[in-house]
C-alpha cells in the first residue's frame, strides 16, 4: 500500500497545471487542526498553479479569532491571502517554509524565522478510504460542479466526524472556491511551537472555525486536490 510520503513525492513532481482555461492550484496540505488553546493551522502546498507560481502557506488563526497567512513566495492571482485574507496586506508574511517528511506517515513544517515548528502524523481510516477510491473516478465534469461539491460536502460532513464541511462558496474577499480533496487521510497526531510557545493539545472549537464559506475541520484531515476559482 502506498504510504501519504510517497503521494506527496508525486505531487511535488507534478508541477504542470492542467486546467488550461481555468484559475487554480493544485497540490497538498492540511485543510486544518484546531487546537484547544484556541490556535488553527492549515497548510497548503501547492506545486502546481494556473500562474505557473508554486506556492507554500500557513494558515494561522490565533485565539483571538484573526488570522494570518505565512507565505513561501511571491503574492499572485491565486495566492491563499488574495483567495481568503479580507486585508491580505495586514495578514500576510512572506516566510521560506520547509516541508520535512520523517517517516512513512509523518512530517514536519518548520519557518525560516524559527516562529513555526509544526509536527503531524497522518493515517488512513475506512472512510477516508472510501472516499479516496469514490474520488478517484468522479468525472472533471462533477469536481467543477458546484451542486455536486454541495452535495458531496453533505456527505463529508456526515462519514468524517469532523464538523461541518464545505467544498463550495465564497471567501472572505468575495472570491468563488470548488475545492476538490482527491485523496484524503486523518491527522492522527499533531503538535506545535509557535514564536517558541507549544500551542497544546489538538480539540474541537466551538464555535468552528471558518474563513467565508470554508469551514476549517474540527479534527485535522490531510489531503492532496486541488481548488478552481469558477470560471
Amino acid at each position: 500500500m502506498r504510504q501519504p510520503r510517497e503521494f506527496a513525492a508525486a505531487t511535488e513532481s507534478a508541477t504542470e497545471w492542467k486546467h488550461a482555461g481555468r484559475a487554480g492550484v493544485q497540490g497538498y496540505g492540511v485543510m486544518a487542526v484546531p487546537f484547544g488553546s484556541g490556535h488553527v493551522l492549515g497548510l497548503r502546498n501547492w506545486t502546481a498553479t494556473s500562474n505557473g507560481t508554486p506556492l507554500r502557506s500557513i494558515w494561522h488563526r490565533f485565539p483571538d479569532g484573526s488570522w494570518e497567512f505565512v507565505e513561501d513566495g511571491a503574492v499572485g492571482p491565486v495566492t491563499c491571502s488574495v483567495w481568503f485574507g479580507e486585508t491580505p496586506k495586514e495578514q500576510r508574511r512572506s516566510v521560506p517554509l520547509t516541508i520535512t517528511w520523517t517517516g512513512p506517515r509523518s512530517f514536519e513544517v518548520t519557518a525560516e524565522d524559527g516562529s513555526l515548528d509544526w509536527k503531524l502524523e497522518v493515517a488512513p481510516t475506512a472512510v477516508t478510504r472510501m472516499m479516496s477510491a469514490m474520488a478517484s473516478v468522479i468525472p472533471l465534469a462533477l469536481w467543477t460542479s458546484p451542486l455536486f461539491l454541495r452535495v458531496m460536502g453533505v456527505m463529508a460532513t456526515l462519514m468524517m466526524g469532523s464538523g461541518r464541511m464545505g467544498l463550495v462558496g465564497e471567501s472572505p474577499n468575495g472570491k468563488r472556491f470548488l475545492a476538490n480533496p482527491l485523496r484524503v487521510w486523518r491527522v492522527t497526531s499533531s503538535s506545535a511551537v509557535i514564536d517558541g510557545v507549544d500551542i497544546g493539545a489538538p480539540a474541537p472549537l466551538d464555535p468552528q472555525a471558518a474563513l467565508g464559506d470554508f469551514l476549517m475541520p474540527q479534527h485535522g484531515i490531510f489531503a492532496m486536490g486541488r481548488v478552481f476559482q469558477p470560471e
